[in-house]
Parts: C-alpha cells; sequence; structure tokens
C-alpha cells in the first residue's frame, strides 16, 4: 500500500480535493503534524473516528519506522497543519526513508501558499527559488536575501507574524527598492495583499500582526544598491540592445535599486542619442 501526502485546505474547505477527500475516507492511519488541528480538520469534513498519529520535527526519527512499517500493510495518509505537507515540515524526510525501504510513496496535488504567492506577485516565474523561513539573526537574514537577489529568480519565503517586520526591516537594508510583495492570512477571511517596496509594506500591515504570512521578492542583479554610473550604462545599453524603449529601461533600472526612474531615464535618452549617433538602430522614447 503506498503512503499518501495529501494537501488539505489553507483556510478554504471548499479547497480540499475530491481525491484528497478519498484518501482522508480510506486511510487506515493519518499522520499529522498537530494531531488535534487534523481531528477539526476531519470533524469539518465529516470524516471521524480516524486513527491520527503524530509526526513533527520532534519525534520523527521515533517514528518514522512505525509509519512506514504500517505503510506496508495499509492506506497511510499523511498531512501537515496546512498546505503541502513536505513543505517547512520533516516530510520530506519521511519520503527519503520510504524510497530507501522500498515503500510507495503518492503526492496529490493541492493548495500551496508558497505557489499561490508567488503567481500572485506577477513577477516573472521562468524561474524562482523557494527559501522557506529567513534565519532568525539579522546578519544572516540580510546574507541570505542578498543571495537571494543576486540569482536572477524571484524568491518565496515564509515569515512568522512575531518576525516579518524584523525580515522586512533587514531586506529594505540591502535593496531598499526591492520589488516585494506580501499576502497574509492566504484564502481565509481576512487576505490581505501587499505590494511596494519593503519599508512600504512594512509601514502598511497592521499592529500587532497576526496570521500566516508568505511573500516574493523579485530578483535584481544587485543587492539593491545604486550602481556605479559605469554599470549602469552598461545596463542601459545592454537593454537598448534589446529593443527597450528609454521608459521601460528606466522603470526596470529603477526596480533593481539603480537610481531614481526620472534621473534613469534622462541617462538612457543620452545613451539613446550616443548610440544613434554611432548608427546603431535605437527605439523611439516612450
Amino acid at each position: 500500500m503506498p503512503l499518501v501526502f495529501v494537501p488539505t485546505p489553507l483556510g478554504n474547505l471548499r479547497d480540499v480535493t475530491l481525491r484528497a477527500l478519498d484518501v482522508l475516507r480510506d486511510a487506515q492511519l493519518l499522520v499529522a503534524e498537530d494531531t488535534r488541528v487534523a481531528r477539526k480538520l476531519l470533524h469539518a469534513l465529516g470524516l471521524e473516528g480516524r486513527e491520527i498519529w503524530s509526526y513533527r520535527e520532534q519525534n520523527a526519527a521515533s517514528v518514522a519506522p512505525g509509519i512506514l512499517e504500517r505503510a506496508r500493510h495499509a492506506l497511510v495518509a499523511v498531512t501537515t497543519d496546512a498546505g503541502m505537507p513536505g513543505i517547512s515540515d520533516p516530510g520530506s524526510e519521511l519520503i527519503a526513508a520510504a524510497r530507501a525501504a522500498g515503500v510507495a510513496v503518492e503526492v496529490l496535488p493541492g493548495p500551496s501558499a508558497a505557489l499561490g504567492v508567488a503567481v500572485l506577485s506577477g513577477f516573472p516565474l521562468r524561474r524562482f527559488s523557494f527559501e522557506g523561513f529567513p534565519p532568525r539573526s539579522p546578519s544572516a537574514r540580510r546574507k541570505a536575501f542578498e543571495a537571494a537577489l543576486r540569482s536572477g529568480a524571484t524568491s518565496i519565503w515564509f515569515e512568522s507574524p512575531q518576525r516579518i517586520r524584523a525580515a522586512l526591516e533587514d531586506l529594505a537594508t540591502v535593496a531598499p527598492a526591492a520589488a516585494t510583495f506580501l499576502v497574509r492570512e492566504y484564502t481565509k477571511l481576512h487576505e490581505e495583499q501587499l505590494a511596494g517596496t519593503p519599508g512600504e509594506i512594512a509601514a502598511r500591515l497592521a499592529d500587532p500582526v497576526r496570521g500566516e504570512i508568505a511573500f516574493a521578492v523579485a530578483a535584481g542583479e544587485d543587492s539593491g544598491q545604486p550602481q556605479p554610473p559605469a554599470s549602469t550604462d552598461e545596463a542601459i545599453d545592454a537593454l537598448l540592445s534589446q529593443g527597450r524603449r528609454v521608459g521601460e529601461i528606466a522603470k526596470e533600472l529603477a526596480r533593481r535599486g539603480c537610481g531614481e526612474r526620472r534621473e534613469l531615464y534622462a541617462r538612457a535618452i543620452d545613451r539613446a542619442e550616443r548610440a544613434k549617433g554611432a548608427g546603431a538602430p535605437v527605439p523611439e522614447p516612450h
């Protein structure tokens, strides 16, 4: 029998899938991060009376063998408190152990706050990275943000309501102009979506902050600090060669933290005129 990972609703019970209901109904054993949360969910779905085992970071090593043994002979469903099990919990370790033990594993598709905030952000997603929770110390947090900004990919993060202001402050320190999008209480009654720079979002958060939080940060070519003039000119020239208009270039480089949009627009006009004088095709400035 397989070990089946079952995503559960993040907030809205109608997000549960038909396949998830089938597995939760038929499973002989339910493995849950918090048994109290699991019992509330099962009660809401009309599926009381399931046998439930606790599986969390603190007891994962001791209970994993028993879970795998049950999965050899019975259908075992694995859930987390909300969303996709295995994301920011020890579920991935259980899958690795199951593979090593020859136990079949299935993962059902379903709700994910990480993918939800990524799509809602509107940031480029041809490449993106899920970074989980930022480090707790300010210096390590800033280094993590700097690395993500240099990666060239949109980064997705989780954070607790108690630490989100500190995280946004550190992000603002390394990249004050970073394009950021935050979702609080995704899919729930009081869902909140905030877009802007880290400082702008922090200023708009209610005090105290409550609920589950995920946020996305658009990548930049640097840590968000202004580039020296030479490298800015090189960036403008590269974008001009791609056929980008000067207005688009100014907006893009301002987003990267290269300077004020008005100044960048003037510099892009100057670089475009230089390129035109050299005989290079240059798009009209809009």
